[in-house]
Parts: structure tokens; C-alpha cells; sequence
């Protein structure tokens, strides 16, 4: 709007702050009269803010600015509550201590730089990592520690970080994965952007984030979270929620070539298992075929032919799976040149009534759709093997999945997934497989890492189908971009299979369906192969 001021806008996210929920929180609404303090600035509501340039952060790129932003933020705290104000700037910093009661609000032009530390340690850098035993080694490093972070809160609540600034974790570690960088045990290394732990009522919007580090927002045990129009441009992990309960994650956009985009999470690390549970996400885009920072900078460069980056940039509820995911919904997404859609549960979660609805996917670099229940069983001793079940897909179209990967509904033997429905999806293969690999036999590998291609090469084109029971598809279509030699559906240990109007690339010779060890299995309705039902197949190809 013409004429917005900054206050005019701080009282926007105030007035969106609190739809969120987000009620206690004192946020100025417009400039009023001048401040009656040097270090707090009265607007006319009566509200607080906190300038941190009055605090002494000098903002320009080198000054290690951390020490005058907390002052800010404890201001703040002490009075109640306000928002803690960032004019456009460079601010140099090691840890934030995030506070109850406190927006952080990033002006255009504003950044937030992880400086960098020595890669041999320091006593003068990012805060250091707290103990986390004796449930350390359930999962790694990253996900065990929240205050060696650029910005970190513990056991807070009704706060936010929003504006269309930008945090820059340009010091920050990648988990041992840049040798210019420190490892993340490092003394006085930071290796997250944005950490939380056990907070409620939490808003993120607006903002950008270039080089997360080994996360560019970790929320542990955070419940009423709301993530809005985030901008990521990041070297591991763009957002990883963990153990959160009623969280909302909306038009974000996520470039993560060396990592997963957009990341559900329920590992051990609050030391007891809890559900990721009430989540939707939506509006999303994931990829991971850009140059670091050419998202965020317009220039959209591809990464170059021959480069060794395999892009991740996926959405993915795992692989920490020790508590579960219950009542998630994924809508209206777009992945482009990034591994596939994955839902894992080896490590005893309950994966339990999930939708993925109206998402397309192009340039995919392994499985398409990736649905996996293992017995991995990292976390405490005695924890029975998880579930995964109820689970629909539907209006999902895939452009350029790769040859050797079809998509993959994968459980155990004795463990089966259950109640899954695929309708109204075309899926576009490259193809090009060849009767060898028409008949392989994959191991089960029930206790390996999961991941679409610890299979290796698989023996369909369109979907691996294995210890499965109640399984629907409807309206479904493999198309194949070379001839291919594999059959569209490979099934194995299935119980319940039901195909309505399946379509499959015309003039291959290949069979439509491979069937071992079927019970009550149905097609019907289909222009590639006439109507069968069968109580039971031992073997059979139609």
C-alpha cells in the first residue's frame, strides 16, 4: 500500500499475530510521539519496541552485534513483552536467546549474519551444545542440540520472527560436510539458523533464509506453529519439524540440493517418542536443482552438467520415526528436480491418516512416491515395530521420474502396511527397463536405512508393491517415455488389491501386472487388460 510505514506494517503482523493466536504479545501499532526513553520507543497503542541499534548493534556486517541484540531482547522480557526491532542493516552475530512475549521484526534490508568461527573451536562463539543423554546416539548430532544456533529459544512461548529481512547462517557448520567449515562439535560452532525447543504458540513469516546450516529452522516438541511464506535457500535441511503438534506450514518455497526441503520428523530426542500429529502443509514449492542463493537472488542457475549434486529438496515425514505422524496433510504442492514424496516408519512410529492431494512433480531423480515400513528400530530396546496405515494419494500428475525407480509401497514381512488408496494420478516415466530387470528379486532389507533406492534397480515401471493389505488404486496412468520391458505393477505379499480404470503406454509388449502371492485381487474397468478376479495367485502375469 502506498504509504505504508514500518510501523503501519509491524501493526499489520501484530493484528495476524493475534488471529494466530498468538495473544499476550505487545507489538506497536503506529508511530506516535517520541520516545520518552533512549532504548524504548512508545508508540501511540502504548505498545514497546526495542531498537537494537540502541542497544548498541552496530550493523554493519563485522561487529559482532549478539551481545547488543540480547540486551534488546531482555529489554524487552523485562517489561512484558514488545518487539525487538532490526532496521536495515548487516548484524554480525553468534547466539540469539530467543524470550516470551517478543516479535522479532526484521526490516526489508535487514540481516541477520551467522558469523563465522575457527575451525579448530573457540570459547567466543555460538553457545554451546547441551547434553542430551542418554538418548544421544537415537539420532544424530543435529537433532540432539537447539542453543548452538544462530537463533535459539527453549521452553518459551507466544513469540515470532517476522519481516522480510533475511537470516544469513553464512558461519554456520553442515554437519562435517564443507571442510571450510567447522564440524558441528566443534567448540563454539553454531550448525542451525532457527532452533526450538518445547515452545508453544509460534509464529515464522516473511522472512528468507540463505545457508541454514545443518537446519535452516529446527522446531523439537513445538506445538501451535504457524510457518508462512518463508523463502529458503539452504545447504542441508531447509525445515525440519520434530515431535510439533497442531502446526501449519504454508507458501513456503524451499531450494535444498544437499537435503530433504521440507522435513516431518518424530524422533527420541525430547528422550521419550511423541508424535508429529495435526499438520498440514500446503501451498509449498520444493527443488533442488539451484545454485546456493540463486533461488533467493532471481537468477534461477541450474546446477551444471556433470556436477556431482544429486538434488534432495524433497518433502519427507522421516527417517527419525520414534514417536509417529497422525493427521497430516500435504495439498497443492509442487516438487520440481528433487527426490520424490517419502513416508517412513522404522523406528516403531505410528504413521497414521495422511492425504497427499493435488501435487505435481517434474524432473523427479528416484521414486516418485516412496512408502516404507522397516524395522530399523533405532531408539530404546523393546519398542514394538510401527504401523503404517490409512493413507490416500490422490490428484498427483509426475513428469521425468527416473528409469530405474518406479514408486514404491514397500512394508515386511510380518509387518504389512494397510489401507492405502491411490486415485486420479498419471505418472510419466522415462522407462527404458530391460527383461534382466524385469526379473530381479530385491532383498526385503528390513532393517536398513530407508531410502528409495536401497532396493536397487526394481523390477516395475510404474510401482513396487510389497507385504501390503487393502490396497486401491483408481483412475491411475504409467506412461512410459522408452519402451520398457518391466510390468507397470509388480506385486509381492499383497492381501486386498483392487484396480479400477488403469492405463498403461500403448504398443509395449510388457504385462500390465506381475502377481505373487495375491489374495482377492481385482481389475476391472481397464482399457489395458480385461477384467480379472482372483481369490488367490500364487503366480501370475497379466
Amino acid at each position: 500500500m502506498k504509504g505504508l510505514g514500518v510501523m503501519d506494517a509491524i501493526r499489520r503482523d501484530f493484528l495476524m499475530i493475534a488471529g494466530a493466536g498468538l495473544t499476550g504479545l505487545v507489538v506497536p501499532a503506529v508511530l506516535g510521539a517520541a520516545p520518552k526513553a533512549p532504548t524504548v520507543a512508545k508508540d501511540a497503542a502504548g505498545g514497546n519496541m526495542f531498537d537494537v541499534r540502541k542497544y548498541g548493534a552496530v550493523a554493519d556486517g563485522k561487529t559482532i552485534d549478539s551481545p547488543a541484540i540480547n540486551k534488546a531482547i531482555e529489554a524487552a522480557a523485562a517489561v512484558g513483552g514488545g518487539t525487538v526491532y532490526f532496521p536495515a542493516g548487516v548484524y554480525a552475530s553468534y547466539s540469539i536467546r530467543l524470550k516470551s512475549n517478543i516479535v522479532l521484526y526484521l526490516e526489508q534490508g535487514a540481516t541477520i549474519l551467522g558469523a563465522n568461527t575457527s575451525l579448530t573451536g573457540t570459547t567466543s562463539g555460538y553457545d554451546p551444545a547441551e547434553p542430551n543423554d542418554p538418548w544421544e546416539s537415537y539420532q544424530d548430532y543435529g537433532h540432539n542440540h537447539w542453543h548452538n544456533s544462530l537463533i535459539w529459544g527453549e521452553g518459551i512461548n507466544n513469540f515470532a520472527i517476522v519481516g522480510t529481512g533475511l537470516i544469513w547462517g553464512k558461519g554456520l557448520s553442515r554437519g562435517g560436510m564443507d571442510k571450510e567449515k567447522p564440524k558441528a562439535e566443534t567448540p563454539g560452532a553454531g550448525n542451525k539458523a532457527i532452533a526450538l525447543k518445547n515452545c508453544h504458540n509460534v509464529l515464522l513469516r516473511d522472512f528468507s533464509i540463505l545457508e541454514g546450516g545443518h537446519f535452516g529452522v529446527l522446531a523439537t516438541g513445538v506445538d501451535n506453529l504457524t510457518i508462512d511464506n518463508l523463502k529458503i535457500d539452504t545447504n542441508r535441511d531447509g525445515l525440519d519439524i520434530d515431535c510439533c503438534k497442531n502446526v501449519r506450514v504454508s507458501n513456503c518455497s524451499v531450494n535444498s540440493p544437499w537435503d530433504d526441503g521440507i522435513c516431518p520428523k518424530s524422533s527420541f530426542a525430547l528422550g521419550y517418542a511423541r508424535a508429529t500429529e495435526n499438520m498440514t502443509i500446503t501451498n509449498c514449492y520444493v527443488t533442488g536443482d539451484y545454485q546456493l542463493g540463486t533461488m533467493l537472488d532471481g537468477t534461477y542457475k541450474r546446477w551444471e552438467a556433470g556436477s556431482k549434486v544429486v538434488p534432495t529438496g524433497r518433502i519427507k515425514c522421516g527417517t527419525e520415526s520414534n514417536g509417529g505422524f497422525k493427521n497430516i496433510t500435504i495439498s497443492n504442492c509442487v516438487f520440481e528436480s528433487c527426490r520424490g514424496f517419502a513416508l517412513e516408519s522404522v523406528d516403531g512410529a505410528l504413521l497414521e491418516d495422511i492425504t497427499f492431494t493435488g501435487v505435481t512433480m517434474r524432473d523427479i531423480r528416484n521414486s516418485p512416491i516412496f512408502l516404507r515400513l522397516g524395522m530399523r528400530m533405532r531408539g530404546p530396546k523393546g519398542v514394538p515395530v510401527g504401523t503404517l496405515k490409512r493413507v490416500i494419494i490422490s490428484d498427483v500428475t509426475c513428469h521425468g521420474a527416473v528409469a530405474e525407480l518406479p514408486s514404491i509401497i514397500s512394508g515386511v514381512p510380518d509387518y504389512m502396511i494397510e489401507d492405502i488408496k491411490v486415485d486420479n494420478v498419471y505418472m510419466h516415466q522415462v522407462g527404458g527397463g530391460t527383461k534382466e530387470m524385469a526379473a530381479l528379486q530385491p532383498e526385503e532389507k528390513a532393517d536398513a536405512y530407508p531410502e528409495p533406492r536401497m532396493f536397487g534397480t526394481l523390477p516395475a515401471s510404474g510401482f513396487f508393491i510389497r507385504n501390503v493389505k487393502n490396497l486401491e488404486f483408481g483412475s491411475v496412468e504409467i506412461a512410459t517415455e522408452k519402451p520398457d520391458e518391466r510390468p507397470s505393477f509388480w506385486l509381492n505379499n499383497v492381501d486386498g488389491a483392487d484396480f479400477f480404470r488403469v492405463k498403461t503406454t500403448r504398443n509395449h509388449t510388457a504385462p500390465v501386472f506381475a502377481l505373487k502371492n495375491v489374495k482377492d485381487f481385482r481389475v476391472f474397468g481397464s482399457y489395458s487388460v480385461k477384467d480379472v478376479k482372483q481369490e488367490m495367485v500364487d503366480r501370475m502375469v497379466i
